[in-house]
């Protein structure tokens, strides 16, 4: 999955494809390099990041939308609003990422069981104004915690309508969670596996990767991270998700296809 970020303001490229142009081109560039599927979002959910209007989402994402589906691209659409999602879907959006898990907007569910698509369920506790405060990052047990709030939302969701076969898991990496919850939770993805969904692992650029790079000139920027993001796909593939959301796609790619030919030969 290649994100296309039409924002002023994502924590990795927010702004490099703010212009519908550009993000259609990056789209196109994305879908040439071997994405599968292509996810646009017009709204940024960086930790402190404050909500958009939503006229101004719909602004973003959907001629960007339509315009790569025009192409043939198989596109996501990242949004939280139900009216986003149907706006999209209406564009040619064939998957609804929703990174609130339903929480956000109670109607998203229920259309997406009316529209038929395939919907992504995150693990999450809160907008981004406050999602890293102390009460929604406290955790006994991160993996336990993480899997039976995700088993909750997907009943609540297929409680709804949305085919359970429809329903696709992401463990939320960032998300109201630490450095340390987000390396548990990839050390521990046979746990989610077991539910099985398909698994999405979103870790591309995290600052949690950042931190780990650390060198005397603070966290690694970024645009620096695509490396150990490339060794994060290989790991999360090796360990049975379904798939993975990036920023470059390239490295990722091939990281797939180590971690398919190493299964293979077990």
């Amino acid at each position: 999955m290649g994100v296309v970020n039409v924002t002023p303001d994502s924590f990795s490229d927010g702004g490099l494809w703010f212009d519908p142009g550009d993000a259609i081109a990056r789209g196109l560039a994305l879908l040439d390099e071997g994405a599968d599927l292509v996810d646009v979002g017009g709204e940024s959910t960086r930790p402190g990041a404050e909500r958009v209007p939503l006229d101004e989402e719909l602004r973003r994402v959907v001629p960007v939308v339509r315009e790569l589906t025009r192409a043939g691209a198989l596109v996501s659409v990242d949004t939280m609003r139900v009216e986003v999602a149907r706006a999209a879907v209406d564009a040619g959006a064939a998957v609804v990422n929703d990174v609130s898990g339903g929480l956000a907007d109670p109607a998203m569910a229920a259309f997406a069981a009316a529209a038929g698509v395939p919907v992504v369920v995150m693990h999450w506790r809160g907008h981004s104004r406050r999602m890293q405060d102390k009460d929604l990052t406290a955790y006994d047990d991160v993996v336990a915690e993480v899997r039976a709030e995700l088993v909750e939302r997907m009943d609540r969701v297929v409680a709804a309508g949305v085919d359970p076969d429809a329903v696709i898991l992401d463990p939320g990496l960032g998300f109201s969670k630490t450095a340390e919850h987000n390396w548990s939770l990839l050390a521990h993805l046979d746990a989610l596996v077991s539910l099985h969904r398909p698994l999405l692992v979103a870790a591309s650029r995290k600052a949690f990767l950042g931190r780990l790079l650390a060198d005397d000139q603070g966290l690694r920027a970024p645009r620096g991270r695509d490396d150990a993001t490339a060794a994060v796909t290989a790991l999360a593939a090796a360990a049975g998700a379904w798939g993975v959301r990036v920023h470059e796609v390239p490295a990722s790619r091939d990281a797939v296809r180590v971690a398919a030919a190493w299964q293979a030969a077990r």
